[in-house]
């Protein structure tokens, strides 16, 4: 018989107590597990999100701009000089560092017009481009080609115009491509043609108002692009669009370092609650293990046995632990996570950390029940037969 048969049949003869010990371990394991895979779902929803909606760098016209207001009544302001953004000078954009990691760069050019007896503003975009920086566009007909317009929902509307019709803009005759489903944006309040229409319409040749620049991958250095753009195009003020997007990312940094807090506390119990379901176990087996010496067990063979116990269990919990803590896990998400219920996704080196901390936990924990029972005086186990 192997030490490793004698470990199984011990277990198997014990279940309340391996039940236990298995219990103890499964609940910090899944803790642990559960908290983290919520966090690094969270945050990857949050990076994909960034990676598919809109820009987070703005390029606008640097300005010497007073305004003034105060109480939250706007009295005006006082301009003393704008720098007008040259198109020409956006391929400097491709020359900094980190132009790699610039996935679209959208120039617009914006202007009042006059469509029928309504004021609107007049948005000249390169529809390339808008692929990239605004994918939740849908619209009804098609996209413009050259001298034909867009119109947002609510235009739309108030002119009551459909996909084909002409409408007069400064007094030119345009034909709608398409009509934009509602975003819930300001998109929904202007007309949208091709940049260079726009310019000539508003005669504006060669300039754009501002400059949206898509760089939204999770690990793009956004502060430091800023500033490389802002070398390249010093006559104009380029900005992060993602305060919002930093102070989130910075929650769930918290987050995780709070569950990790939660999940160290809630191992040290599992531990506690191994070492001494162990050390009951060793008691209660005083008269077995002196048999075992008696019959030329040596104390090693009497620690491995107790080792390859904790072992097994330990291996059983950590993977119960880890599908526990997946489960737990997309549970929070569907409670609590907004859009279509996903499972997080199998993280195979986090099945393998779940099962080696479960074993690292309880053989560290046995190591203290293992010596008293090689330490049995094999005389006293017999005498109490």
């Amino acid at each position: 018989m192997t030490l490793k048969s004698i470990a199984i049949k011990n277990l198997l003869r014990r279940k309340g107590k391996t039940a236990f010990v298995l219990a103890g371990l499964v609940i910090g394991v899944a803790t642990v597990v559960a908290m983290i895979s919520y966090v690094d779902a969270t945050t990857a929803d949050i990076n994909e999100k960034l990676e598919k909606y809109g820009a987070n760098i703005l390029i606008v016209p640097r300005t010497d701009n007073l305004t003034l207001s105060y109480g939250g009544i706007t009295l005006g302001g006082v301009s003393f000089e704008m720098q007008e953004i040259q198109q020409a000078e956006l391929d400097k954009i491709q020359s900094i560092k980190n132009a790699a990691n610039v996935a679209a760069v959208g120039p617009v050019v914006l202007g009042g017009v006059e469509i029928g007896n309504q004021k609107a503003l007049l948005a000249g975009i390169d529809f390339e481009s808008s692929r990239i920086l605004k994918p939740w566009w849908r619209v009804r007909g098609a996209f413009p080609e050259k001298g034909e317009v867009i119109l947002g929902h609510e235009v739309a509307r108030v002119l009551n115009a459909s996909p084909g019709d002409a409408v007069v803009i400064s007094g030119q005759s345009i034909s709608v491509a398409g009509i934009l489903f509602p975003t819930g944006s300001q998109d929904d309040q202007l007309i949208f043609t091709g940049l260079g229409t726009a310019q000539a319409m508003l005669n504006k040749p060669g300039i754009v108002s501002m400059v949206e620049v898509a760089a939204l991958c999770n690990a793009c250095p956004i502060t430091e692009m800023v500033r490389q753009i802002s070398e390249v195009l010093p006559m104009a003020k380029v900005m992060a669009i993602q305060q919002v997007v930093k102070g989130r990312m910075e929650t769930l940094t918290q987050l995780k370092t709070f569950s990790l807090g939660v999940s160290a506390v809630v191992i040290l119990i599992g531990g506690m609650v191994v070492l001494v379901t162990l050390m009951g176990s060793v008691r209660e087996r005083q008269q077995e293990i002196g048999i075992f010496r008696a019959i030329g067990f040596r104390k090693k063979h009497i620690m491995r046995i107790v080792f390859i116990e904790a072992g097994i269990v330990s291996t059983v919990a950590g993977v119960l632990g880890y599908v526990l803590g997946v489960m737990a896990a997309s549970g929070g998400l569907k409670l609590i996570g907004e859009g279509p219920f996903r499972w997080p996704a199998l993280d195979p080196v986090m099945v393998v950390n779940a099962v080696l901390g479960a074993v690292a936990i309880g053989l560290a924990a046995s190591i203290y029940p293992a010596i008293m029972a090689s330490r049995l005086d094999p005389n006293d186990a017999l005498k109490a037969l």
